[in-house]
């Protein structure tokens, strides 16, 4: 969570809703711009953050692993909010968000926890129960934990957008409780321009309103002087993005988020393909800004390079006997079904050797990846870091077969027998394991290169 100020207040703010993937950094900064009083990040479950080294919003199903991370990140934000209203099946399968709302005592105790042992205000976001009575039985022990606001979503867990929101329990929380009551779902039916934000808050008679779709649309919704044109918000959300290294595919979503209907439109379509953040910049006419954004942020994180530790650059073991190239994977080079991590599986199949072994290291001060790949005890490694482990493990592939002199698919080259696969998005790799997790910095990584079935997306955060 971000604020305008050093002082948290929740009476009378404009605030950004938690959204999965679209609460990412660009989108907070953008509403900020545009007169957001407080900004939700989306919502990080506590378990994945107690595994980071350091790097809110918080998911949670368990009071003292909600009270670790609360005091590993309280410095860094001013206030903590425990997600208790999201209804999507990644979180409620794990017992957090909705799931909660059965749960009254386990809701007790984690707030009660968290506010205990904590030193930033302390708030929460649920939807309301099949029944008022019993809404209004819950709200009230929610308010004797202590917590600073509480936030209402005024639909039940299984209504969607498409279901009217309940203005008249949002209301009747209000008048119940003494702390303020934040309103939150009025977007496209309440809520359509800035001055429709303070026509929900006095239907509901709240103290402040989150908004959640209105403000994915057009972030400007917290402009008192109107809504700005789209490509313009657009155009400033890409900025953003390319500033702060957004993963591309983020940038993208969000902004498919904004253009609706007009994805049809030419200017859709070239989103659509896009498949970097250049293409994407260039799809809007930002091309000239990418290149100078991205050369600055080059050079500087070249200057801060030169300032740590040789030994830090490079992989944490032991580099002695390793075969190593400056290569790196252009995907355009090679055939759009055929990969050189496939190739070189293809060759040890045949050769009836054990599967390749990737281990990848990221770098933390840059996020680049460098992998070295083992086939038959010999190790190979490109020397060049790379924006992605998939890539990184591309070009280690690549370093064994040049050194072997075998065929690694490039265009124009004699094909080797493969059984061919489709191609997967430009990130991903159609010869690696799609599932995997991207490494932790500083860790190393064994994984066996073999591809795995998994029906489990992982919403994309934080960053």
């Amino acid at each position: 969570m971000i604020v305008n100020s050093l002082s948290l207040c929740y009476h009378n703010k404009l605030i950004l809703a938690p959204m999965v993937r679209v609460g990412t950094l660009p989108m907070r900064l953008l509403a900020l711009d545009y007169g957001a009083d407080i900004v939700y990040c989306e919502e990080l479950i506590d378990l994945k953050m107690l595994q980071c080294k350091r790097v809110v919003n918080e998911g949670t199903s368990d009071a003292e692993r909600a009270l670790a991370v609360a005091r590993l990140i309280e410095n860094d934000v001013a206030g903590i909010d425990v997600n208790m209203g999201c209804p999507k099946e990644y979180s409620t399968k794990g017992g957090m968000g909705a799931a909660l709302l059965s749960d009254p005592d386990k809701i007790e105790k984690i707030l009660s926890t968290l506010v205990k042992g904590t030193r930033r205000p302390v708030t929460c976001k649920i939807r309301i129960l099949p029944s008022l009575e019993d809404t209004l039985s819950l709200v009230k022990r929610i308010e004797r934990t202590g917590i600073a606001a509480i936030a209402v979503h005024g639909r039940k867990r299984e209504e969607r957008p498409q279901h009217p929101v309940s203005c008249e329990a949002i209301k009747a929380i209000a008048e119940t409780l003494s702390i303020p009551v934040i309103a939150n779902g009025g977007s496209h039916d309440h809520i359509q321009e800035y001055l429709d934000i303070e026509d929900f808050r006095q239907a509901t008679t709240a103290s402040s309103v989150m908004v959640a779709r209105a403000a994915m649309w057009n972030p400007s919704i917290f402009l008192k002087e109107g809504l700005r044109p789209l490509e313009e918000v657009m155009q400033k959300y890409i900025q953003y993005a390319v500033r702060y290294d957004n993963h591309y595919t983020n940038t993208k979503y969000c902004l498919c988020q904004m253009l609706r209907e007009q994805l049809e439109s030419p200017q859709g379509k070239l989103l659509h393909a896009a498949q970097s953040s250049r293409e994407i910049c260039e799809a809007f006419g930002l091309g000239a800004f990418y290149e100078e954004t991205t050369q600055e942020l080059d050079a500087r994180r070249a200057e801060l390079l030169t300032r740590i530790p040789e030994e830090v650059q490079e992989p944490a073991q032991d580099t002695s006997g390793i075969i190593k190239m400056a290569v790196k994977f252009d995907r355009r080079a090679y055939s759009p079904q055929i990969t050189p991590k496939m190739c070189l599986l293809e060759w040890c199949r045949r050769e009836k050797l054990a599967q390749p072994i990737y281990e990848t290291v990221q770098r933390p001060l840059d996020r680049l990846f460098c992998s070295v790949v083992t086939v038959a005890e010999q190790k190979f490694q490109s020397t060049l870091w790379d924006k992605s482990k998939k890539l990184a493990e591309q070009a280690a592939a690549i370093v064994c077969l040049r050194s072997q002199g075998l065929p690694e698919g490039r265009l124009g080259e004699e094909s080797p027998s493969l059984h061919k696969r489709k191609r997967e998005a430009p990130d991903q790799d159609p010869g690696g394991p799609t599932p995997q997790e991207p490494a932790v910095p500083g860790e190393l990584c064994k994984k066996p290169f073999i591809a795995l079935g998994s029906g489990k997306e992982s919403p994309m955060e934080g960053w």
